[in-house]
């Protein structure tokens, strides 16, 4: 069974992409990259998961935008449960500039029989995909009182939170359920965290991708008794991890 993250880029910008396979009893990292176009995107995804294998596909992005105007309801969920870790959702509509091209990305996977699954059969073997936030899920997984802010602010700032994701991410994905082979092994991930604003953001978008990615493991193994799910099919919908029993 394979995990795939996709930190999707609302307009034009580039997508932060992981490969996760579970294999041993472990999740092990395949891949970690970056690309701009959606045809790219497409064709790696091709690429790492072959015709008719078992994956999930997690994509931080709306691909469910049932309404005209305002605000989906997961995304005023989102703020109901997690406003208080400052890990609301922005809105989603269908007269906004980016809904077309993430509703597509979405009808792009159910093309490739990746059916939507906000509800599931914990470890069943098919083709799924889901939409996630990284935000809420980090606060959730790392037992945290509010977001890592490595969106906005100083790049100095930012670098200092993603040095903390990165660090979470080595120290405490391992000894989860389902737990993420030790990426110290793993010679394709990133040794450190870059001080340029450009490669900052490449960084930020893989280790989102890998959260993506990581969410999608976590709803596959444990389904609802461990993951919380605003919304539904007809509403649109996220899949969050619950908080990481201590």
């Amino acid at each position: 069974m394979k995990f795939i993250g996709i930190d999707l880029g609302w307009k034009s910008q580039p997508s932060g992409l992981c490969c996760l396979e579970w294999t041993d009893q472990q999740l092990q990292l395949l891949d970690l990259d970056r690309k701009e176009a959606i045809a790219d995107i497409l064709i790696w995804i091709d690429q790492s998961v072959q015709p008719n294998e078992p994956a999930i596909i997690a994509v931080d992005a709306p691909t469910l935008i049932p309404n005209a105007t305002g605000s989906r309801l997961p995304d005023k969920l989102s703020h109901k449960h997690f406003g208080k870790y400052h890990a609301g959702c922005y809105p989603a509509n269908m007269n906004l500039p980016f809904a077309e091209r993430t509703v597509n990305f979405g009808l792009a996977l159910e093309q490739r029989g990746f059916a939507h699954a906000p509800t599931i059969e914990p470890q069943k073997l098919s083709r799924y995909q889901i939409e996630v936030f990284p935000h809420p899920a980090i606060v959730h997984l790392f037992g945290l009182e509010r977001i890592l802010k490595y969106k906005k602010g100083r790049l100095s700032e930012r670098r200092l939170e993603l040095i903390k994701l990165h660090q979470y991410i080595l120290d405490i994905l391992p000894n989860l359920e389902p737990p993420l082979r030790p990426l110290r092994l793993c010679g394709s991930f990133i040794p450190e965290i870059p001080s340029t604003g450009a490669a900052l953001k490449e960084t930020e978008d893989k280790l989102d991708s890998l959260i993506c990615a990581y969410i999608a493991a976590h709803w596959w193994y444990w389904g609802e008794q461990r993951n919380l799910v605003l919304g539904d099919r007809t509403t649109g919908y996220i899949v969050i991890p619950k908080k990481v029993r201590s």
